[in-house]
């Protein structure tokens, strides 16, 4: 069963369904196995140190599939920014068609990665940012509603309003981020008016995922309460899983005085990279949606998404056909 939407059709996938890029995780393993599977796999361009070993990971993709993969870029502020043009040119100079961007003031990138014929897709968690990226010129946006893992904005809308609201404003295809994990979240999306959905922790507690078994066995045994929100106070909220890391984030954070300098020792990416390197839990933070409530196994990135392609044609012809005979048999 496939379901065709405009965003197989922009992508070339055979499946609607899209693995986001994290940091630490969207490595050529989990990337080539979600595109293996018919989705659209996408490597994380700052997991790899350099320009040049992200040319080595798009390579080592390419050699693990024939299938479309993409590369994400995400833009964030930082005292020392890392060399962006140049994973830009990395990207550009192998040959990648499709490039995932994140983050603040992408057009200078987008600009750059659509004149040489590369397939946009920019994440937003607001209609306004999606409108902007519209106008900016990418082919797709991926709406993130406040379920997601990472940072939700600080709107605070969930996606059943958020996506819809999406939908009635932006003309280019668009992919249903946060909360999705299963065929009900994806017939739930085409129903709000996505093309797709795009999956990060769901993806996150696959065997191809190329993290701890510790981490992936957390998700699977954390429920939809299982998340602390970061950064509040601080107007950057993020959402990871509760741990003793996070809580005392949320703890410190309380106080209306406090600063990032408070907890910048608790929160650093090697710690969070030494969590799913080594399986403690408790190292530093680790980054997931409230669909952990919906994870219960951990199965390889095939079995997963050719699942929740069946399942959703399952309602579409089953559930909702029939009871549409049976609606229209009674009027």
């Amino acid at each position: 069963m496939t379901l065709k939407t405009r965003i197989t059709e922009l992508l070339g996938i055979e499946h609607p369904i899209v693995q986001g890029g994290m940091m630490w995780v969207g490595r050529a393993e989990l990337a080539a196995a979600v595109s293996n599977a018919g989705g659209l796999g996408i490597l994380t361009g700052l997991t790899q140190p350099s320009p040049d070993d992200l040319r080595k990971e798009i390579d080592r993709c390419r050699s693990m599939t024939d299938k479309p993969f993409g590369v994400n870029l995400t833009i964030l502020p930082s005292v020392q920014p890392p060399p962006y043009a140049e994973y830009r040119k990395a990207i550009i100079d192998s040959g990648v068609k499709i490039v995932e961007t994140a983050g603040h003031n992408p057009r200078e990138h987008v600009e750059d990665f659509k004149a040489h014929g590369i397939t946009v897709i920019h994440k937003c968690t607001a209609v306004r940012h999606a409108l902007s990226a519209e106008r900016m010129g990418v082919d797709a946006v991926s709406i993130d509603g406040f379920e997601c893992a990472g940072h939700p904005g600080e709107d605070d809308i969930p996606g059943l309003i958020l996506i819809p609201a999406a939908a009635d404003k932006v003309s280019i295809p668009m992919l249903a981020s946060g909360g999705f994990g299963d065929g009900r979240g994806l017939v739930a999306a085409l129903s709000l008016g996505a093309d797709g959905i795009n999956m990060g922790t769901r993806f996150c507690a696959t065997a191809e995922a190329p993290i701890h078994d510790h981490v992936k066995q957390l998700l699977v045994d954390n429920d939809e309460r299982a998340t602390n929100l970061i950064f509040r106070s601080l107007r950057n909220t993020g959402r990871v899983s509760k741990n003793s890391v996070s809580d005392q984030v949320v703890e410190i954070l309380k106080n209306p005085d406090s600063k990032f300098e408070d907890v910048s020792h608790l929160v650093k990416g090697v710690d969070g990279r030494k969590v799913l390197e080594t399986g403690d839990l408790e190292a530093g933070l680790i980054w997931a949606g409230q669909i952990q409530g919906l994870i219960h196994d951990i199965p390889t990135c095939h079995e997963l998404v050719t699942r929740i392609v069946c399942d959703a044609a399952n309602i579409i012809n089953g559930r909702l056909t029939g009871s549409l005979a049976k609606n229209e048999a009674m009027a």
